[in-house]
């Protein structure tokens, strides 16, 4: 784990105890701390029985103490810790703030950090995965992956990207990337801003906590209002020629994610015959465009993290007629807009739409009159139906557009359901398993 001497004999509150906070205790015990630590679930609770004394922070006199660390979860707008740690002048943050007051104790080394609406994980995945096969000591963590704090320090030379969250970065402020990325910005998590201004203004922040001489790039999708403190360079354009080597990244939204990449390893001073290498090589993130199955000539395609429209929408512009349309579009759930956004201009590529879930009945209403719709409410009735109807070179694509709450607890567990369904059905091949390995054409 990462440990600092600039933690020990400080005295820390730390509030949830899941992944993070839980390694984050771990870190602060480990570095000397005095740690108090709270979790309404007794499991939780239980890992530092004897370590760590247990107790609510909103609870105690907060005199003194160097800070409370509380779970990017906690909506800093609503909750009742912010107010109760300003009585006592006392900062809350979280385990990314951490890791950049632990840096100065660490091998010589770089931080990128990337954020944005749409796209993060899949560019932080694939930063980390070509600097690791180009051989540079890396790690990959914050919204993505194991937690930071948990992780071993690199050795010198090393390169931690991040993806960060706009909550992790409301959390955060001494964070100075040698790179940030900002890729996208469009309405989200609007219950935890004062509006989408507010919103944007928390991602730009990364760029606001960097030094002189460290460098940012910004995507194309930017809200105008939106202004800079510091200069950043554009994300350019990718070839779409060069596009098609790269089996995992398919898509108008996997352009400028790749894109972003081979910007952030150029300035990590790799080769481009290194960073072509990585890009090829790459597998991409689960539930994200993800490759489940070809089976009789149909691709099955679960990109579950599509959780509002504007990820939905470069997934359904990646399958494109070919050369009628021949994309069984999959949507619904627990939504988070009204309307199609920017799934609209894409409905050209879809032969059917199969609705499901709490948002099923307002998205066929939707769509009726553009795209013929089959109105589902499971997902094993959609999938169902999509398999009868869909004839070889057509695209099966789970892509919501919506939180998957009403009926799962995350949109994980929903790309788990789509690919055992989907494992079933095509498994009843009298001729055999399906053909699971090869890859997927857009």
């Amino acid at each position: 784990m990462i440990t600092s001497p600039a933690f020990s004999g400080k005295r820390y509150a730390i509030l949830g105890l899941a992944r993070s906070g839980l390694a984050a205790a771990e870190a602060l015990l480990a570095s000397g701390a005095d740690v108090i630590a709270w979790d309404r679930q007794d499991v939780a609770r239980e890992k530092l029985e004897g370590r760590a004394r247990l107790a609510d922070p909103l609870e105690i006199d907060l005199s003194g103490f160097a800070a409370v660390v509380v779970s990017p979860g906690v909506p800093l707008n609503t909750h009742p810790i912010v107010g109760h740690a300003a009585r006592f002048g006392v900062p809350v943050i979280g385990d990314i703030e951490l890791f950049a007051q632990a840096r100065s104790a660490l091998p010589p080394h770089k931080v990128v950090g990337i954020t944005g609406t749409n796209g993060k994980s899949t560019t932080t995945a694939l930063v980390h995965h070509i600097l690791k096969s180009a051989g540079v000591p890396t790690l990959m963590g914050g919204n993505i992956g194991i937690p930071i704090m948990e992780q071993e320090p690199l050795p010198e030379g090393g390169v931690y990207v991040l993806e960060l969250s706009s909550y992790q970065i409301d959390l955060t402020v001494s964070l100075d990337c040698e790179i940030a990325v900002l890729l996208n910005i469009t309405p989200d998590h609007l219950d935890r801003y004062d509006g989408f201004a507010a919103y944007a203004a928390s991602k730009a922040r990364l760029f606001a906590m960097q030094s002189g001489g460290h460098i940012s790039f910004l995507g194309s999708h930017i809200p105008p209002e939106l202004r800079l403190a510091s200069p950043t360079n554009p994300i350019p354009a990718i070839d779409g020629e060069r596009q098609v080597r790269w089996p995992s990244l398919q898509g108008p939204h996997n352009a400028e994610n790749a894109s972003a990449a081979i910007q952030v390893c150029m300035e990590l001073d790799l080769t481009p015959d290194e960073i072509e290498r990585g890009l090829q090589s790459f597998r991409g993130l689960p539930h994200r465009m993800e490759f489940v199955t070809e089976h009789d000539g149909v691709l099955f395609i679960n990109d579950s993290k599509a959780t509002n429209a504007d990820s939905a929408a470069p997934a359904l512009a990646a399958y494109p007629p070919n050369p009628a349309p021949r994309l069984h579009w999959i949507v619904g759930g627990l939504p988070k807009e009204d309307g199609l956004g920017a799934c609209e201009q894409h409905l050209g590529n879809v032969k059917t739409a199969y609705t499901i879930g709490e948002a099923g009945p307002r998205f066929a209403e939707l769509l009726e009159g553009t795209v013929p719709v089959q109105r589902c409410e499971l997902l094993c009735e959609a999938v169902g139906r999509a398999v009868e109807n869909a004839v070889p070179g057509d695209v099966i694509l789970l892509s919501p557009a919506c939180a998957s709450f009403d009926q799962f607890r995350d949109y994980e567990k929903r790309g788990e359901h789509f690919r055992q369904i989907v494992r079933t059905l095509t498994e009843q091949d009298p001729d055999g398993a399906a053909d699971s390995d090869r890859r997927p054409e857009a």
